[in-house]
């Protein structure tokens, strides 16, 4: 995943046992880290041997895209030892969000009840001039909408509700903060900080993962699961 701005949030449609931003330094959290093939070699079994115990893998984009490394990076982080899951890179102005959910589901972004699989995250960033801009060309009402088209479709095929990625402010931007998604999906904020997660907008009372730095020495992105590991079991189980 990548972002221009400085601050990113990542939205993961409902986690259990993760506790308020505020008490982030002051109980368990769970060392992750966020792939695609932009990080063609990963460590995976160096991560998991520091402590990492998941990974979040780029699968798709739009309706056109499928990442070319992520068999590679699913199956290296199988072997790990790893829990892991995919991601769908949004592309609103091409396609319904239906239509794009159905197509990560197709390609890598589908969930298991077996412990290990993390339900699939929709990664909202933003979007360039040739795509209608930083909100693809979308009101807040249409985004709220698209959004709500993938997220409905996932969850009717899969009964989890997918995870949602995007900055602060981003969220506030494109989707006039709508808190839409609040008591479904989990959130999972980004911000390139040591000081902490920091704000969280759409009503989330708190991050389920923080991405908290572009750089992991194993490769990627690093993340934090906001609890236990008993918590980001809980989060693959269902």
């Amino acid at each position: 995943m990548r972002f221009v701005p400085t601050f990113a949030v990542l939205a993961i449609c409902h986690a259990a046992l993760a506790l308020p931003a505020e008490q982030l330094e002051k109980r368990d959290r769970v060392q992750g880290f966020d792939i695609s093939h932009y990080q063609p070699t990963v460590n995976y079994q160096g991560a998991y041997n520091s402590g990492a115990r998941f990974v979040i893998i780029k699968a798709t984009e739009g309706t056109t895209y499928i990442d070319p490394k992520f068999s590679q990076h699913y199956n290296g982080a199988t072997a790990a030892g790893l829990i892991r899951g995919g991601y769908h890179f949004a592309r609103p102005s091409s396609s319904s969000g239906a239509a794009q959910a159905t197509y990560f589901l197709t390609h890598g972004g589908g969930w298991s009840g077996d412990g290990r699989t993390l339900p699939g995250m929709l990664d909202m960033e933003y979007g360039s001039a040739t795509q209608g801009g930083t909100c693809y060309g979308l009101s807040r009402a249409s985004m709220v909408n698209w959004i709500t088209s993938f997220v409905n479709t996932y969850h009717a095929k899969t009964s989890r509700w997918p995870m949602i990625y995007t900055t602060n402010d981003w969220w506030n931007t494109c989707t006039g903060n709508s808190n839409a998604f609040s008591s479904t999906c989990p959130l999972v904020l980004a911000r390139y900080s040591t000081a902490g997660p920091g704000t969280i907008s759409g009503g989330w009372p708190y991050q389920t993962i923080w991405q908290n730095s572009d750089s992991y020495t194993y490769g990627g992105d690093s993340d934090f699961f906001n609890g236990p590991l008993t918590g980001l079991k809980r989060l693959a189980t269902g």
